[in-house]
């Protein structure tokens, strides 16, 4: 949008939500006349007292184009609301951010994305059940996005990056002050291959009473969250809660009984989340089963008659005898081809004979 620095000028005023500062440019049309706006008028916006105050002492001592050519230079990029690159998932909350401030390269912000969120003492089975779920999701093509928490967060955030997948990691506090600070090394990392996010000025401290705010994102960002273990006053549940809020699914993995990260999960699950197995659970609740197995077979390495066989299904069933006739196949060998391409996943027996593309 143009005049962009005197949005993110505004959008440093501590006490100028996501809320408030929509009503202030739409009031406006213009964030330069915002800024500019005559005393009496900000007065008569209707902000509290304290917030008043702030906005009319910030705007005499930072200068808006001065403030953007720093967030600049520590290496911040941002995206705002009325960008066309913005998520559009994302833009779908009540109260989306109207700033995203971010580091890394996001190659497209509208990638199918799931948040995979837990417990911040992540058990062995966690740990297993987190990094499996992450690995078959980020092969399927969906963005990882979590809360670069320790346990879970942090599990599935390296995971993705092992696997070469976009995760995407959204913070509690500006993007200068990274928590927890053992996290540092895995942010950097991140940024390599998706991006670290926040809604909050890039000094913003990290604060506890941010990660609530921070979790609505992670969410908003999401077609679906899975929680792999949680206790049952865990942080992931509010992130699960405004997920359910804003028409999204809830996933969640059932844990052993004797244990009380498996509390959580079990408590989603009697409110209405569904319990989950498997990743290709998720794929084909989530309705992209078909670019999950559209991946598999590119990686796959067929041979010719392989290729021919799947071309010649194409969307419909045949009989192993129509395709080995048509193909010129001996019996045994297009029953072989089949046997094959059946316990790979890429085909499906139907009974009778009849075969078509899993």
């Amino acid at each position: 949008m143009n005049n962009v620095v005197y949005l993110l000028a505004l959008h440093s005023i501590d006490g100028l939500g996501p809320i408030r500062l929509k009503a202030i440019i739409d009031y406006f049309k213009d964030p330069k006349l915002a800024w500019e706006a005559k005393a009496e008028e900000v007065r008569n916006l209707g902000l509290p007292q304290n917030v008043i105050n702030l906005f009319l002492e910030t705007r005499k001592r930072l200068d808006p184009e001065s403030y953007a050519q720093s967030i600049k230079n520590s290496g911040i990029n941002w995206v705002t609301i009325f960008d066309d690159d913005y998520s559009s998932l994302l833009r779908q909350i009540y109260d989306p951010p109207i700033v995203l401030y971010y580091k890394g390269k996001i190659k497209n912000w509208n990638n199918p994305a799931i948040a995979i969120v837990g417990s911040r003492k992540m058990t062995g089975y966690g740990r297993v059940v987190t990094e499996r779920f992450t690995k078959e999701l980020v092969a399927s093509g969906l963005t990882i996005v979590s809360g670069l928490a320790r346990g879970v967060d942090a599990k599935a955030h390296w995971t993705a990056v092992k696997e070469k997948g976009q995760t995407l990691a959204v913070l509690g506090g500006g993007l200068n002050q990274i928590y927890p600070p053992e996290n540092r090394q895995l942010a950097e990392e991140i940024e390599q291959q998706g991006a670290v996010i926040s809604e909050f000025p890039p000094d913003y401290p990290s604060l506890p009473g941010n990660f609530p705010q921070r979790n609505r994102i992670i969410a908003g960002l999401s077609k679906a969250v899975l929680v792999t273990e949680a206790a049952s006053d865990s942080g992931s549940l509010i992130t699960a809660r405004l997920a359910v809020e804003g028409g999204r699914e809830v996933f969640a993995v059932p844990g052993p009984i004797t244990s009380s990260l498996s509390k959580g999960p079990i408590d989603l699950i009697k409110a209405g989340a569904k319990p989950i197995f498997e990743p290709q659970e998720i794929l084909e609740e989530l309705g992209i089963q078909n670019k999950v197995k559209a991946t598999f077979h590119k990686e796959l390495q067929l041979s010719e008659d392989e290729r021919k066989v799947l071309e010649y299904l194409g969307e419909e069933s045949h009989h192993i005898d129509e395709i080995g006739r048509m193909l010129s196949f001996p019996a045994a060998k297009i029953s072989a081809i089949l046997l094959k391409m059946e316990i790979s996943g890429l085909v499906q027996g139907l009974g009778s004979g009849n075969y078509c593309k899993s």
